[in-house]
């Protein structure tokens, strides 16, 4: 499976982004002529090498009727934020405004559905921040069409990377404050902020400023399917996207783009909770187990334990997804003993597993449970399955078993 990984430990922007993508491609220079052909209007794309603490990486340049964005607002592209382009127009675009651009551009329609649906999160996001309809939140005209080319340049690059899965690192978000024109704001900004609802971030307290943006938290909201550490890939090619700035760790976005086992982000992250209980019956538990498992629980199991006083109990591990946890929690506690869960987050690893059902004389079928991945296959008959056979003929497992394996040989 191609999978690209973007190692957002410096934050994420959407020239960073797009920078990071074009360097990925075969041919940088032809990539950067198709962007072009684009013809988004009154946009220029440029390519130039930065060098952010003695490392090149590359910029993708956006000249907007022939300048590049103020460094200082390289990043806001709503109205509400400091202006400080005195050589350009003031007007502004709502969203149908943009959508309507974006429409008229040369895009296949995924790439332009992607793209529509990016802007969107970025105008939502904004309108939650302003208390305002997603209809009347605009955007200065420099902005709106700087965000449009970073967005539209990433939809595309991804697109001829032909990618199937894109993972992030936990999105470094920086400290501190940003100016705004209605003043001063924390970092991340609040519809940054908005934005990051749901993913993985963090701040070290180190680096002082604005990290992530708006259009690069919402590009990465909408493309990543897991935040997380990178998964075991077979490397085809790193490539460094630059941000103007300049911090005392390089400004660098980190694109890995590699061949990963289809199993090996397949359940990605997972849970699990632990704990102790030394007063519940087998009864108790079994029926415990039978309500958490009604909650989502991947698996539920119990080991014998000594506890307190030498008094013997169990050890519940419960397994569970990211987004079933809290109503996993809600039904431990209400089922069962405890007073305290212990939880531990997991990346797991699973073989592929299909089913595939053998056919038997006299309308006779039987599951056969097949597990494959990383160099291995192994397959195994449905229990059920193999027990009613046994009981249908009088005979043993075993026998049942060698009578399948026959038969599946002789297939």
């Amino acid at each position: 499976m191609k999978t690209l990984y973007l190692d957002c430990s410096m934050g994420a922007a959407g020239d960073m982004l797009s920078g990071a993508l074009l360097d990925l491609m075969p041919n940088p220079e032809a990539a950067l002529d198709e962007l072009n052909a684009l013809k988004i209007p009154h946009v220029r794309f440029g390519k130039e090498t930065l060098v952010k603490c003695g490392i090149s990486s590359t910029h993708l340049k956006v000249l907007v009727s022939g300048h590049e964005e103020d460094e200082q607002d390289h990043h806001d592209h709503h109205h509400e934020h400091s202006e400080h382009h005195h050589h350009h127009p003031h007007s502004h675009h709502t969203l149908s405004e943009v959508l309507n651009i974006i429409k008229h551009l040369a895009l296949e329609d995924k790439i332009r559905e992607d793209a529509e649906r990016i802007y969107e999160l970025l105008a939502a996001a904004e309108s939650r921040a302003h208390g305002r309809d997603v209809g009347e939140v605009h955007f200065h005209e420099v902005g709106a069409l700087d965000a449009i080319a970073d967005i539209t340049a990433f939809c595309y690059l991804v697109n001829r990377l032909n990618v199937d899965k894109i993972i992030s690192s936990p999105i470094h978000v920086g400290c501190g404050s940003v100016e705004c024109a209605h003043g001063v704001l924390p970092v991340p900004a609040p519809a940054t902020a908005f934005l990051l609802e749901g993913l993985s971030t963090y701040s070290d307290g180190v680096v002082t400023g604005e990290l992530c943006t708006p259009t690069g938290a919402a590009i990465i909201k909408y493309f990543a399917s897991s935040i997380g550490p990178q998964p075991l890939m077979k490397i085809i090619k790193v490539a460094l996207g630059a941000g103007k700035k300049d911090f005392p760790r390089a400004n660098i976005l980190r694109a890995t783009l590699g061949e990963t086992e289809e199993s090996a982000e397949a359940d990605g992250e997972i849970i699990e909770l632990d704990f102790n209980v030394d007063d519940m019956t087998g009864e108790e538990l079994s029926f415990a187990a039978e309500r958490i498992f009604s909650q989502g629980a991947r698996d539920v199991s119990f080991a014998p334990v000594t506890m307190k006083k030498g008094r013997p109990g169990h050890r519940v591990s419960v397994m569970c997804s990211l987004d079933k946890r809290q109503d996993i929690v809600k039904a431990i506690f209400a089922n069962t003993s405890t007073l305290g869960i212990r939880e531990v987050l997991c990346r797991r690893y699973t073989l592929n597993r299909k089913i595939e059902t053998i056919q038997l004389e006299n309308g006779i079928s039987a599951r056969l449970k097949i597990a494959s991945g990383y160099g291995v296959e192994r397959a195994k008959w449905e229990a059920d399955d193999l027990s009613e056979i046994a009981r249908n003929r009088n005979i043993s497992l075993s026998e049942a078993k060698f009578k399948l394996d026959t038969r599946k040989g002789a297939k």
